[in-house]
């Protein structure tokens, strides 16, 4: 890389990293100043006038921007990713994960080690309890092993239970894996897991919004959760109790308009409790094999799909809402389905279940790149 090049990187990143440490700024208002400013750099060279003239930048936002104390911190975390050799993705980069420059909240900075790679890839995350169970264990095996021709990258928390499960058998299929950190990556939590680190950073890696100086607080799980649900094209809950992460990061993913699956269990199994209310209350599809998230999610196996003649019926009975996507297919001809939900009006966990019933009526069909036209 030229050194005028570096350079400019360098100075970019010691200014973003600078802003993140000002008192009041997160990732929403920093990608706010930034945008305005046009870099981060900017930011802290703009005038008062400037910057006051920002929607929702006060006085006291103002004052805290002058307190160049941040530049120390700064400097400290650059010098440590130098050391270390952790790459960086800034929010801007085109190595930064594409559906996170989506989010309106995503981090500004993600923290990488190992070898990720996430160009034109298919991206799902597990989660679920830690206290998994044989029947979870079983399921989250088979689950990957089935998906492992389309060659997806499993993203998970590297924590105890269906993480972990997650993590090793997409290592033992050769699928690229990412654990997403609740921390800085000076350490690793659990430490019982360090003995994993190596082989995932073969093939994928971690990632982590959190410095150096992060330690595994309760609140950093939570924040972590949206990464993992943003990033990834769907999320897939095994195990859940009642209350957990893993629905945490199911309801941020139901938020960003991401599929999100469910594994059905018993409904005395404690663990199940958290999967079956996701799907009676139609926050998730409802998951029984590597099937169901090949046909939802319109992935193929081969490059080129043929698509199956549909006997259209002559007389079909649809729903208010059928009918509505179908006047709607017939105008744009064919249409992505997140946009059909979107145009529509209509929530994505609902409209995936509806464009099958179209289907199975033979009014509809699916192409691929989850894209439907009306027959």
């Amino acid at each position: 890389m030229p050194d005028i090049l570096y350079a400019m990187l360098h100075t970019e990143l010691l200014h973003a990293l600078a802003l993140l440490k000002v008192d009041g700024i997160g990732d929403v208002v920093a990608k706010k100043l930034i945008t305005h400013c046009g870099s981060a750099e900017a930011v802290f060279q703009s005038k008062k006038k400037t910057l006051l003239a920002i929607d929702g930048v006060g006085e006291i936002l103002y004052k805290k921007l002058q307190d160049h104390s941040v530049f120390q911190l700064a400097e400290n975390e650059l010098r440590y990713i130098e050391k270390e050799n952790i790459t960086v993705s800034y929010y801007l980069d085109e190595t930064y994960p594409e559906r996170l420059k989506h989010c309106i909240d995503g981090p500004v900075i993600l923290f990488q080690t190992g070898t990720i790679n996430l160009a034109n890839r298919k991206l799902i995350n597990i989660v679920g309890t830690r206290q998994i169970t044989p029947y979870g264990t079983e399921f989250t095996k088979k689950l990957i092993t089935d998906l492992a021709p389309l060659n997806p990258v499993i993203v998970s928390g590297f924590a105890y239970g269906v993480d972990i499960v997650a993590h090793q058998t997409a290592m033992e299929n050769d699928l690229q894996t990412i654990g997403v950190l609740a921390h800085g990556l000076n350490q690793i939590y659990p430490k019982m897991h360090q003995k994993y680190m190596s082989k995932m950073e073969q093939n994928g890696g971690f990632m982590t919004e959190f410095w150096s100086t992060s330690n595994p607080d309760r609140e950093n799980f939570i924040k972590r959760n949206r990464i993992v649900a943003g990033m990834c094209e769907a999320t897939i809950v095994i195990e859940s109790a009642e209350k957990g992460g893993s629905l945490i990061t199911a309801n941020i993913a139901n938020d960003y308009n991401r599929d999100v699956f469910a594994v059905p269990g018993r409904i005395t199994d404690k663990f199940s409790q958290g999967c079956n209310n996701l799907i009676k209350t139609q926050r998730a599809h409802l998951l029984n094999s590597a099937a169901d998230l090949i046909y939802i999610l319109n992935w193929d196996l081969n490059e080129e799909k043929t698509v199956k003649p549909i006997q259209k019926q002559l007389f079909v009975s649809l729903t208010e809402e059928e009918q509505k996507i179908y006047d709607y297919l017939l105008s744009k001809e064919k249409e992505v389905m997140d946009i059909i939900a979107l145009d529509c009006d209509l929530p994505i966990f609902k409209i995936s279940s509806l464009l099958l019933n179209m289907e199975l009526k033979g009014i509809i069909r699916p192409l691929p790149g989850k894209i439907f036209e009306a027959v």
